[in-house]
């Protein structure tokens, strides 16, 4: 096992309360595997990821669990350790790749400083791996391109260029955090093949953090959906998509337009996520559910395994029971 995460937990205190933004979770990527992370805006997903890369700000920190990367417990290392791996065995590619990359300096400057930082080349060895790092990702005339500025290249050039930073090191987990968000479709299917061939060919496990279902089916093997800070499923790709369990994931899935749909509208899960300074006593989506229960707005259903799969809901512990 790679990565483990057990029980971890990240809050954020504003003037008005705690927000409980990642709740108690727990779950592990395999060596050369890829876990999606999947939910809608403010469920968790990429709180969780800076929370794994130890990038957490104030007024936020992570206030309880492990996360265990090859055996080490991230969260106890001092900043120089955690360093060290950052960026060298653990990397990351951000949402925005014109915010993440610095627009004054060029390209092979930003890609050559993860490579001397932690790989120890020479500027000369550097400059070569670099080039040889955006001819990987598939960005013509590298050389050149090299000692472009961002501004001077396309939004998926850019995020090429995110992806040759990232792997510049050879890491052995990628944390991809809506890597094809913002890109035209075909871009998106390209940078999509891009990781899926670049993980067969390197032999690292990415953990992918997306709201899109369509990229999840594309490239995962597993798949967590977050709500409201908490994991409410989790299951393999094939599984999720053939056999959904939590009413929340079915309402995502029935949102996902279809060539043979004859409906006049698309699915639409009713209501809005509750605000986090003031989440229901009980399920967080009981509000939401159509299969909602009494029971349901006033204790916090476990995550349980239901043929293979994990999943939050009472329906499934009644089911257990004989209940239902």
């Amino acid at each position: 096992m790679l990565l483990e995460v057990k029980n971890l937990k990240t809050e954020f205190k504003l003037k008005k309360g705690v927000v409980n933004a990642v709740d108690d979770i727990s779950f592990s990527v395999d060596k050369g595997e890829i876990l999606a992370i999947v939910g809608e805006s403010g469920s968790g997903k990429s709180v969780t990821s800076l929370s794994i890369m130890g990038l957490i700000a104030e007024p936020g920190k992570v206030a309880g669990g492990e996360i265990l990367f090859k055996g080490t417990d991230l969260t106890k290392l001092p900043v120089s350790e955690l360093q060290k791996i950052r960026g060298d065995q653990i990397s990351m590619i951000f949402q925005e790749p014109m915010t993440s990359l610095n627009p004054v300096y060029r390209v092979k400057d930003q890609i050559m400083e993860s490579i001397m930082t932690h790989m120890k080349l020479s500027k000369e060895e550097a400059l070569k791996r670099t080039v040889e790092m955006l001819d990987l990702v598939g960005i013509p005339s590298p050389e050149k391109r090299a000692g472009d500025y961002p501004h001077q290249m396309s939004g998926g050039m850019r995020q090429r260029v995110m992806i040759a930073m990232a792997l510049a090191c050879h890491p052995e987990l990628l944390i991809a955090d809506e890597p094809t968000t913002a890109l035209d479709v075909t871009i998106q299917a390209q940078i999509l093949e891009l990781l899926y061939s670049l993980r067969e060919k390197l032999g690292m496990a990415v953990l992918l953090i997306t709201h899109d279902l369509g990229v999840v089916a594309e490239a995962a093997d597993r798949v967590i959906v977050m709500y409201c800070g908490k994991i409410v499923e989790e299951a393999d790709v094939k599984t999720l998509f053939t056999d959904p369990k939590h009413p929340y994931t079915v309402g995502l899935l029935e949102s996902i337009p279809k060539m043979d749909d004859e409906r006049e509208r698309l699915y639409m899960i009713k209501g809005m996520v509750p605000n986090p300074l003031k989440m229901p006593k009980g399920c967080s989506f009981s509000d939401r559910c159509e299969k909602c229960m009494e029971k349901c707005k006033e204790h916090i259903p476990a995550l349980i395994e239901v043929n293979g799969a994990k999943v939050r809901c009472f329906l499934y512990s009644d089911a257990e029971e004989g209940k239902v």
